[in-house]
């Protein structure tokens, strides 16, 4: 199945799920989007898609939680994973948010990629870790982002790039490491480019 290059700009959202049970057929393609609760993950697939509001954004960390899937086109699917580690959710939240995205990674056929985002400033933290270790042993193909890269200047922010890279070469997995600024629009290429590859589109 391949889609035409680059129609990002077209997707759609498709529907909010409690559980993988209310989810679509598990047919066609989803790349999924995870990380901390602070990371930015909505206004990453605002920038990505070129639409203001097509994620919901909050200055209030952990509001998404459900599964949020958006469509591409029919079977292509960007899917955005309620955020994990943030301290002022309830203990049985926690709990719930753990339980729906383990069930979402282990049960989830079509899962074609994983992009996880990391605070630039804050990188693998322990969750973070532990998510990226868990995608490696389920064969996942992982892009880790680092966001809000304009927080660090530009020498700092390829040594912490290089930093991370290093790091990661230790997990022995299929790991990049881009970093990425919605505000000065560092990376939405490189996410393009890596979603294409996922997706099966022709370069």
């Amino acid at each position: 199945m391949t889609i035409k290059k680059h129609l990002y700009h077209m997707t759609k959202f498709l529907l909010s799920a409690p559980d993988i049970h209310h989810l679509p057929k598990d047919s066609g393609m989803e790349v999924v989007f995870i990380g901390s609760s602070n990371v930015g993950k909505s206004s990453v697939l605002n920038a990505l898609t070129q639409h203001q509001n097509l994620a919901r954004t909050s200055k209030t960390p952990g509001r998404t939680q459900f599964i949020n899937l958006f469509e591409v086109e029919e079977g292509i699917r960007l899917v955005d994973l309620p955020g994990y580690g943030y301290s002022a959710v309830s203990k049985e939240m926690k709990r719930k948010w753990q339980y729906m995205l383990c069930e979402y990674l282990e049960k989830r056929e079509c899962i074609k990629g994983l992009i996880v985002l990391m605070d630039i400033r804050h990188p693998l933290k322990y969750l973070d870790i532990k998510i990226l270790k868990w995608s490696i042993n389920m064969k996942l193909s992982v892009l880790v982002l680092l966001t809000k890269a304009d927080k660090f200047a530009s020498g700092k922010r390829r040594k912490q790039l290089i930093d991370v890279r290093q790091a990661l070469n230790l997990f022995n997995g299929d790991l990049e490491v881009e970093y990425f600024s919605v505000l000065k629009k560092i990376g939405i290429d490189k996410l393009r480019i890596k979603l294409d590859y996922w997706y099966n589109i022709p370069a």
